[in-house]
């Protein structure tokens, strides 16, 4: 409640209107630095990468990918208000020719380009998810997620601890 009081009152001030889409599917809960190194270096993300992350909140993973690989990022984050403060984000990192940031529902955004995509969602979510990655992702493309698998019928190739957390990894296989 307090969050969106303090959303409406931001979008006031600045005069900007963006309107929600719908709930979010999962409460927004940020990674830690550390994991967000993991996932990365799991995912061996490297210059040439576009990596994109669904449920982006405030930005760290995208702009991490910029700033310690340089990487493309392309965050999508449903809640505006987290969407102001990855923005927000962006310009301290000065990383803004790499990283944007967009207000949209993962599950109706065109991620076809991404080589690697971020997920910290639940697992219900990962397995509604799931058929959509593996359709629009192109083989090669690797897939990090915090915590949550995508359900037996899709079995992740390598896991790993991160600061006690689990971060699992899955590659596009060709077709």
């Amino acid at each position: 409640m307090l969050r969106a009081i303090v959303a409406a009152a931001c979008v006031a001030l600045l005069g900007q209107v963006i309107p929600r889409l719908k709930q979010p599917d999962v409460r927004y809960v940020p990674t830690p630095p550390t994991v967000v190194d993991a996932m990365l270096a799991l995912a061996r993300v490297t210059s040439a990468d576009i990596v994109y992350d669904l449920g982006s909140g405030d930005g760290r993973i995208p702009i991490a990918a910029a700033v310690t690989y340089g990487a493309h990022g392309v965050g999508i984050e449903i809640d505006p208000f987290y969407l102001r403060e990855a923005n927000d984000n962006v310009r301290k990192a000065n990383v803004g020719g790499l990283v944007r940031f967009v207000n949209q529902d993962f599950f109706e955004s065109d991620i076809r380009a991404a080589t690697v995509v971020t997920l910290f969602l639940l697992p219900q979510v990962n397995e509604r998810l799931a058929p959509k990655l593996r359709r629009e992702l192109r083989p090669g493309a690797r897939i990090v997620s915090l915590q949550y698998g995508m359900g037996e019928d899709w079995p992740a190739e390598r896991t790993e601890d991160a600061d006690g957390l689990t971060i699992y990894l899955w590659t596009i296989p060709e077709k």
